[in-house]
């Protein structure tokens, strides 16, 4: 037989766990409810910084085709080729990945990019290494999550609002 102290302890457990409960479940709603916003500015910064470079690039055409053939070593293609391609990809993919049209797509293709430019430079400071693994993180999340319902690829999908309103990997499924 329980001594008359316990219950009430327990029942103060209880009603504590119940109260942190509730709390972590408007905590995740919160948080849910931001993940548009946060792909947005994730997609809006990393397709600021390769668009950029993009048209310093294109800028002075003799000078990065210089660079393609004296500093950037690309792997397996001839300098003019990387160049015309790595521009032409630091122009195009950030503006998909911004509207979220074809936005896995652009984000992979931005990948290979970040990954190319990282092996093309034969020394890279820790600091400009560490900016290319921040790049490559949030790149990588958006091609693995997408790019959240504030995206075109949401809106051609029909995606709108029920599906979308779901955490990633929560589907309804029949019992």
């Amino acid at each position: 037989m329980r001594s008359p102290v316990q219950a009430p302890k327990t029942g103060r457990v209880a009603a504590r766990l119940t109260r942190l409960s509730a709390l972590f479940q408007r905590l995740t709603r919160a948080l849910d409810a931001a993940q548009p916003l946060a792909a947005l500015l994730a997609r809006g910064y990393v397709a600021q910084v390769f668009f950029l470079s993009g048209l310093t690039k294109l800028r002075d055409w003799s000078v990065t085709l210089a660079l393609f053939q004296d500093d950037y070593k690309v792997p397996l293609l001839p300098p003019e080729v990387a160049a015309l391609l790595g521009t032409t990809g630091e122009l195009v993919l950030p503006v998909l990945l911004v509207l979220g049209l074809g936005g896995r797509f652009a984000a992979l293709g931005l990948s290979v990019v970040n990954v190319v430019a990282v092996v093309s430079l034969s020394d890279i400071a820790a600091a400009a290494l560490q900016q290319h693994v921040t790049w490559g993180v949030l790149l990588g999340a958006l091609a693995l999550y997408g790019c959240g319902k504030w995206a075109v690829d949401d809106w051609l999908l029909g995606r709108g609002s029920a599906a979308s309103a779901r955490p990633t990997g929560v589907h309804n499924t029949p019992a």
